[in-house]
């Protein structure tokens, strides 16, 4: 063998190595996930070594992504599409043109990517508010809220907030023909966490008298206290998001110490004086026996109050918003929640769904057995994915049956 093939062979060697993810068989298209896992993992290993040189933060870099992916508002022959402000907040907005005098269902849309990333501007994104708004006849409010690490929580959380409690007034309904019995909040991811907090919020403010008729919670992210559980242990490599960028993520959404981001890897977050907050999140309850496979609870190790102290965010509900009492469940609306099997946030939307049903709330649970963190967005070329189709039609059947 020449020197040039045996370079060649290795060369393809490494190449296969590093394309290779270990994906459980029952996923749909498993080498075209891995390619685009590898495109992930690129921009990854690009983002640490540009943070390790000092050349910017973690999630810049992480955002070529978001920005590679930006589309101008666009509008068609079926939905009028523009970038505007809600009391300040940037939104896109989507107006159906079908049947222009008649009341319209609406839509209030919080994009994932861990509160560090992503944008109402992405293809996908685009593409599935846009479908949102063809299939509904629905007005789509797209929220673009700050970003973090530039802004920290409660920054996110207040922006969404401030767009869902500027649009539920009477005269905004009234302004864009929309009917006030027939309003949704969805989001997937980060996105999901923040449309089941400002769910949770809305109920007790005075101020809103229009109320919310369903919610969407896509994958969510809703607990900061065990990263232990064990959807975090069995999907700790899974593609597009490993338990490591998880954590990068929780830890960006509060600060830029790396303090709280070792305390999230050892587990190590709520002060002992606060122990009594481990019972929401305890699994071995919430969990249906299916997803326990064998594994034995222990509660997570006590944190410094110091921690706690410092940085308070990460025990608030606005954040984490298993951390309610029961009481704060029994009001939401009807809610359809989407987990997937090889996630790490499996488990904080299941256990999310047996504590809302056990305050008795209407809850549809949509458990998608062949499907990694974020399928929803791969709905546009090149990284189109059959399960991110699929999952797309079910959700807006499920808004157009219920909403």
């Amino acid at each position: 063998m020449g020197k040039k093939s045996l370079c060649l062979l290795i060369a393809s060697a490494l190449l296969a190595y590093y394309i290779y993810s270990p994906i459980p068989e029952n996923v749909e298209q498993r080498w075209k996930l891995m390619l685009i896992n590898a495109c992930f993992k690129t921009l990854g290993h690009m983002s640490t070594v540009a943070e390790k040189l000092g050349l910017a933060n973690y999630m810049e870099i992480l955002m070529i992504l978001t920005n590679m992916e930006h589309t101008a508002p666009r509008s068609d022959e079926k939905v009028t599409v523009t970038d505007t402000k809600f009391n300040g907040v940037p939104v896109r907005l989507y107006v159906p043109k079908g049947q222009p005098d008649s009341l319209k269902r609406a839509v209030i849309f919080i994009h994932g990517g861990g509160w560090c990333v992503g944008g109402s501007a992405m293809e996908p994104y685009d593409l599935l508010s846009r479908q949102t708004s063809e299939r509904l006849n629905a007005i789509v409010i797209s929220v673009e809220y700050r970003l973090a690490p530039k802004y920290h929580f409660p920054v996110q959380f207040e922006d969404v907030y401030t767009v869902a409690k500027y649009f539920l007034q009477s005269s905004i309904l009234e302004q864009y023909n929309v009917d006030p019995s027939r309003i949704c909040i969805s989001g997937d991811s980060a996105g999901g966490n923040l449309a089941a907090a400002v769910a949770q919020q809305l109920l007790d403010d005075p101020d809103v008298k229009v109320k919310l008729k369903i919610q969407a919670l896509l994958y969510p992210a809703l607990q900061t206290i065990d990263m232990d559980l064990p959807s975090y242990q069995d999907n700790e490599y899974m593609p597009i998001l490993p338990k490591s960028l998880m954590l990068r993520f929780w830890s960006e959404y509060f600060t830029t110490d790396i303090s709280l981001h070792k305390a999230m890897e050892t587990n190590q977050l709520v002060p002992a004086e606060l122990s009594h907050l481990f019972k929401y999140v305890n699994w071995s309850n919430w969990l249906p026996e299916k997803f326990k496979k064998g594994h034995i609870y222990t509660t997570p190790t006590h944190g410094s109050s110091k921690l706690g102290e410092k940085y308070p965010g990460f025990l608030d509900p606005r954040a984490a918003p298993l951390l309610v009492d029961d009481i704060k469940l029994r009001g939401l609306p009807l809610t359809y929640v989407v987990t997937c099997q090889h996630d790490v946030l499996r488990d904080d939307g299941i256990m999310y769904v047996s504590r809302l049903r056990e305050a008795g709330v209407q809850v549809t649970h949509d458990h998608v057995e062949d499907a990694v963190h974020g399928a929803l967005i791969f709905i546009t070329s090149p990284f189109t994915l059959t399960t991110g189709q699929r999952m797309v039609n079910n959700y807006l059947e499920w808004l157009n049956k219920n909403l």
